[in-house]
């Protein structure tokens, strides 16, 4: 017989998963319990199952297998311990799915019963309808109770997730990872596109000239490794002109040239690395 899941929360990932696990039969999705009736429906009708719970009614959802706290960081202990404070845990799972939380944030409904774990999804879910078509091969990092992860971890391959077991006691530094190869690349290539534009280039040409540059690079680094991946005039160990780097861009911009100078020690620690190879 196929699990029952409550959803707790409706937004884009409780939505895709909710649809993907409803679509493969891995969960019955049974109940859906968000701030209004109006979203709790539009999350059902996107998940194609489940019934719409309303406002703070976790008092209304019955019991199930499967509770999926898929609501913002600043929420999951409220709700979990409201949900344990309203529905029979006991031998249940429950679930939420943050990057920046471990699983110990669940501990109300550990202490009534509930085996518990945090699963992942390491994607954008900007356009929850598009990744719910290609959520194939999507990395999760899971944590949590191992009697829970031997529940989660067949749902997720059955929806052709791929579990990435991960250190709990870490959890803040695995989400740090994935701002470091998402939102800072963005911020340093920023700086890249200023500084071409300092120097006269437009900027629709400005990220013309930086988009193979910063392509060609990251490939090397998926393909052979950071350390292997470094070029430049730190990689050759010239440091006479990234100190005159340094200077020149501290006379355009000094936050662009504290970033620069952030940069130096790191990237002479690779450097190092690479020489060691």
């Amino acid at each position: 017989m196929t699990p029952t899941l409550n959803l707790i929360g409706g937004g884009h990932v409780g939505r895709v998963l909710g649809r993907l696990f409803a679509a493969h039969g891995a969960f019955q999705v049974q109940q859906v319990l968000t701030r209004s009736t109006g979203s709790a429906q539009q999350a059902v009708d996107f998940i194609g199952a489940g019934t719409a719970v309303a406002g703070a009614a976790y008092d209304q959802l019955r019991p199930a297998a499967v509770h999926m706290l898929a609501v913002g960081d600043d929420q999951i202990a409220r709700a979990c311990a409201a949900l344990a404070l309203a529905v029979p845990l006991k031998g249940s799972v429950v679930f939420h799915c943050s990057g920046a939380l471990a699983s110990d944030i669940l501990q109300p409904a550990r202490d009534a019963g509930a085996l518990v774990a945090s699963v992942h999804p390491i994607r954008s879910f900007a356009d929850p309808a598009a990744v719910a078509t290609q959520f194939s091969g999507t990395f999760c990092g899971v944590e949590g109770d191992a009697a829970a992860l031997a529940v989660l971890t067949p749902a997720l391959l059955a929806i052709s997730a791929q579990p990435v077991p991960i250190d709990a006691s870490a959890k803040t530094v695995y989400h740090a990872a994935a701002v470091f190869a998402s939102n800072y690349l963005v911020t340093v290539l920023d700086a890249a596109l200023r500084a071409y534009q300092a120097a006269g280039i437009p900027e629709p040409v400005a990220r013309q000239m930086a988009h193979p540059l910063a392509a060609e690079s990251m490939a090397n680094v998926f393909r052979l490794g950071a350390a292997a991946a470094l070029s430049g005039p730190i990689a050759r160990g010239d440091m006479a002109t990234v100190e005159r780097q340094q200077r020149a861009v501290g006379q355009w911009d000094a936050d662009t040239a504290a970033l620069y100078h952030a940069l130096v020690a790191p990237t002479v620690d690779l450097a190092r690395r690479k020489r060691q190879k």
